[in-house]
Order: C-alpha cells, then sequence, then structure tokens
C-alpha cells in the first residue's frame, strides 16, 4: 500500500481553520499517508483541536516556533522511505502520493518530486508552475520529469534517507526561501530533483500572514545562500542584480541589513559548489531574472 511508503509532514502555527480543512482533505486521500503536524507553538488552540478532531494524526507539539526546523523535527519521526510535505493550506490531490512513490521506487537517484500547482478557490494554475515547467536545469534522460535546481516545500515529496544526508532545512535560514541551500546539497551529493505534470497538490493562500516579515527573510535567505555556495563572481552579480531590482523601500532595507549582520557566520559556512552544479544555477539566474513570480515584494 502506498500509505507504507510515503508519511505526510505538516507544520503549522496558529491556523487551526486551515489546518483543520487540510486535514481532513489528506483523510480522503485513497493512499490513506500516515499523517505528522508539528505544531510550532501555537496559541489559538490548533493542537487540541488537531488531538480532538483528528486522533489518527501524530502530532508533535513543539514549544516555541522552529518555523522550517519543524519539518526536520517530524521528518525524524518518519517511518516511511518518503516524505511528502505540505502545509497547514495545501493538500495534496488524491493519486499524487501513489504517483510519487511510484517515481522514487522507479529512480532510485531521485531526491524530491515536485507537484503541479493549483491555487485555491478558482483551482488556476500558481505562476510558478510555468517556470517548473520549463526548467533550463538538463538532466539525465532516465529522469521522470523536468529537472529542477530547487523545489517549493509544500509541493514536494522527498526521499527521507536523502533528507536526512544533508542535515535537512538550515537552521540559520529559519523560514521562506529555505529550500534553495537544501536543494543545493542535494545536487552536490549526487541527487536528482524533478517536476512530475502527473502530480498536484491544491494551495489555499492562508490570509492569516506577514507578507512584509516573509519577504524580508526571502531575501535575506537568498543573499546567504548566494554568499555560502556560489563562486565569488557569480555571488557578487546576483547580490547587484538583487539589489538593482528589490523595490526600494524598509523592507528590503531590512532584508539586506539582516544579510549583512549574517556575514561572518555565512563565510565561516562558505562551501563553493562544484562546477557542473553551478553552471546548473547560472542556467536559473537567467529565468530567475526574468521570473514574474519570484519577485520580493508583499
Amino acid at each position: 500500500m502506498t500509505g507504507d511508503r510515503i508519511t505526510v509532514v505538516i507544520i503549522t502555527r496558529n491556523r487551526r481553520v486551515e489546518l483543520l480543512h487540510t486535514l481532513d482533505r489528506l483523510a480522503e486521500l485513497p493512499e490513506r499517508p500516515p499523517v505528522i503536524v508539528a505544531d510550532n507553538g501555537s496559541t489559538d488552540g490548533t493542537a487540541d483541536a488537531v488531538a480532538r478532531l483528528h486522533g489518527g494524526v501524530r502530532l508533535l507539539r513543539l514549544s516555541r516556533n522552529l518555523g522550517a526546523l519543524g519539518r526536520n523535527v517530524a521528518v525524524r519521526e518518519v517511518r516511511t522511505p518518503y516524505t511528502a510535505f505540505c502545509d497547514d493550506d495545501s493538500w495534496w490531490e488524491p493519486g499524487a502520493l501513489a504517483t510519487a512513490v511510484d517515481r522514487f521506487d522507479r529512480h532510485p537517484l531521485l531526491a524530491t518530486v515536485t507537484a503541479r500547482i493549483l491555487v485555491e478557490p478558482a483551482g488556476t494554475e500558481d505562476p510558478i508552475v510555468a517556470e517548473l515547467r520549463s526548467s533550463p536545469v538538463p538532466g539525465p534522460p532516465w529522469l521522470p520529469g523536468p529537472a529542477l535546481g530547487s523545489f517549493i516545500a509544500a509541493a514536494t515529496c522527498v526521499r527521507t534517507d536523502a533528507f536526512r544526508s544533508v542535515g535537512g532545512f538550515s537552521p540559520r535560514l529559519w523560514l521562506d526561501g529555505e529550500e534553495e541551500l537544501l536543494a543545493t546539497d542535494l545536487a552536490v551529493r549526487g541527487w536528482w530533483l524533478a517536476y512530475i505534470p502527473e502530480m498536484t497538490a491544491h494551495h489555499a493562500p492562508s490570509v492569516i500572514r506577514d507578507p512584509v516579515a516573509r519577504r524580508v527573510r526571502g531575501l535575506r535567505n537568498t543573499l546567504w545562500f548566494t554568499w555560502q555556495r556560489r563562486p565569488l563572481p557569480a555571488a557578487v552579480r546576483r547580490t547587484f542584480f538583487l539589489a538593482r531590482t528589490v523595490p526600494r523601500d524598509t523592507a528590503s532595507l531590512r532584508g539586506f541589513l539582516q544579510a549583512a549582520a549574517g556575514v561572518p557566520r555565512t563565510l565561516a559556512l562558505r562551501r563553493i559548489v562544484p562546477a557542473e552544479i553551478e553552471d546548473r544555477l547560472r542556467l536559473l539566474d537567467e529565468t530567475q531574472r526574468n521570473s514574474t513570480a519570484r519577485r520580493y515584494v508583499s
């Protein structure tokens, strides 16, 4: 059974209504996957509601908000070879997890599979899907879909051992843009990432979010990743591109200042990627320069 092969992991904080809706949708999946919820210190009764209404869910009550690290904590509890990430405002379409298991079983060097994303309530494709579909990253002929350089956590399944082998998500990055560093470290170790159009994930963006704080962290994390892994010329080019193109506002300034404050630690962690991985990242730079889906705006 598919449910014996893949576990759904969700992080949440103070989104009780959205999370319960997501858990209702997951409970209807024919794959019947086990579900682990890492509650990042919610204060709105989220954990109690999950325990009361979804007793079959493994609930981890974290004492504080760990951001994306809540996924790391949850994955430690996973006993299946594959893990499907899910946010509290997203869910998997029936059959998607079975497709993920099939692709992983058939391709042992595949570390992640990312799904087509439909934005609810209209059911329209997320703009990022066009970029996933036309990814410029070259891949081997056996790859079951376009090769990717990164992924969107809420719509991605991972090979559990591969995720653990690179340490999961970075404690420094915390949340927002945390995927890029993990994806690159997987690629350095010889793993491949793919977009699988036969899989679908649904996203109903929560209104309970701080778009300015997300933008600050996203810009900071992009800069930290760039300075930790890219060769100096590429790091300089990307830094100046961001400086030229982000909005001239307080949020952008905060992102750059936070990134600058972390330079000593960033340089201490600096490990330049091999040339073949940098070649892939360089191809992605051009796509991101022309992207309409990835903008550092609120």
